[in-house]
């Protein structure tokens, strides 16, 4: 055990997660805690399928969903490192079909009311959010429905992979679609990670799910970690549940069945990977360790200070600057990096936590955390949804903080 945290106390991490599964809130929990390069705390429960009482495998593969944007988030500023791009470049540069961005102002989401974005739509933009790109899942304006009728940025999308187009497609899809804001002037959770993905294959010159492999979760021993599980792995992986009126656990994807068993034709760079939690804790290593592990530079020091730094205007937070009904963190006292929130003011944030923290959660209620400050690092995952229905971040942050010493 590390001198750094007191045991007993630590062990009321695996005694909220046991609640969760005990009450029947989640399937499953794991989680893991490092501190200065040491795990400190592994804990796994719950069942990977609850009909067939599968226990859930200490070394499980789970959907990760939005999980995937740091990931992608790093593959393209790697090409930033490269000198290929520039963080003020438009996106047209390498999209032609973003060349003409439209701003929606008014009307209805069969005749919308458009005018031209009067601010250019950059590279920063998309790894922001601030591209003016949404979410179909949002419900907030016309905009999010254009998006549902469309079939773009909903869960679905991967659910009925096999009716969608590829990563090319749909970004050209999206680039047809008005913006919500002039990009740059506010915040909004949305698809934009996805177009980072393409936006890393055109780059690159190679497929995104290549390019992850080879420059990434390769160099990294992310064996686990892909777009679908392969065959040999299937045992492992977990089936996936919701809350619904009739069951508060109600399978919505099965583990022996589940689309994620084959290829997908959309590659999601904003939410498509499968992984596990020894994999992701050596993407958090990385992370921690300044963009390096076991003498594999995945990033560069000062590039990953950059992107974990807030870049939002004034060194605003998402409560202020955002227009987002939902993202995957709370929005008071949080800034925004390139493809991490960034903790700006703990106490505004009414959270246990260091100011530079940096994270991200996925779709399933899964979440990981880096402190450079206590050198410490947390990876949660279950397959719950939806992500805000519980608040096991903010809870899971009081008890791991409070065991330090």
């Amino acid at each position: 055990m590390s001198t750094g945290f007191d045991g007993k106390r630590l062990n009321r991490v695996a005694e909220l997660c046991d609640r969760y599964v005990s009450d029947s809130k989640f399937p499953c929990a794991q989680v893991q805690i490092s501190h200065r390069g040491e795990i400190v705390l592994r804990h796994t429960v719950g069942k990977a399928d609850i009909e067939t009482g599968r226990a859930l495998h200490e070394n499980a593969i789970f959907r990760i969903y939005s999980m995937t944007k740091p990931l992608t988030s790093i593959a393209l500023m790697q090409l930033y490192e490269q000198g290929r791009f520039l963080l003020e470049d438009t996106v047209d540069k390498f999209l032609p079909e973003f060349s003409d961005p439209q701003v929606l102002i008014g009307g209805s989401y069969l005749n919308p009311v458009l005018r031209p974005a009067q601010t250019p739509l950059t590279m920063r933009d998309m790894l922001m959010h601030t591209s003016g790109l949404t979410y179909a899942f949002h419900f907030s304006n016309n905009l999010d429905k254009m998006y549902r009728n469309s079939n773009l940025g909903s869960i679905a999308m991967r659910l009925k992979s096999d009716e969608q187009p590829d990563l090319e497609a749909t970004v050209t899809q999206l680039a047809e679609m008005p913006l919500l804001f002039d990009p740059g002037t506010s915040w909004n959770y949305s698809m934009s990670t996805d177009v980072c993905g393409r936006l890393v294959e055109v780059i690159s010159g190679i497929p995104l799910d290549d390019y992850i492999t080879g420059n990434i979760t390769s160099p990294l021993e992310m064996i686990d970690t892909a777009f679908h599980v392969s065959d040999e792995n299937i045992e492992r992986f977990t089936s996936n549940y919701a809350f619904t009126k009739e069951n508060p656990l109600t399978r919505i994807d099965n583990w022996e069945s589940s689309h994620y068993l084959t290829k997908p034709i959309f590659l999601s760079g904003g939410g498509g990977l499968v992984s596990t939690i020894n994999d992701y804790q050596r993407f958090v290593s990385m992370l921690l360790n300044a963009g390096e592990l076991e003498g594999k530079r995945i990033i560069g020091r000062k590039t990953l200070e950059f992107m974990t730094s807030n870049h939002l205007p004034n060194q605003t937070t998402l409560n202020d600057f955002g227009q987002s009904t939902f993202s995957e963190t709370a929005m008071e006292g949080m800034g925004f990096g390139l493809g991490f929130s960034v903790l700006q003011d703990p106490i505004a944030n009414a959270a246990l936590g260091s100011q530079g923290q940096f994270a991200w959660g996925g779709a399933a209620s899964t979440r990981f955390w880096v402190d450079p400050k206590e050198e410490l690092t947390c990876v949660f995952m279950t397959q719950f949804m939806p992500s805000s229905f519980y608040p096991i971040r903010r809870e899971l942050k009081a008890v791991v903080y409070q065991a330090l010493r």
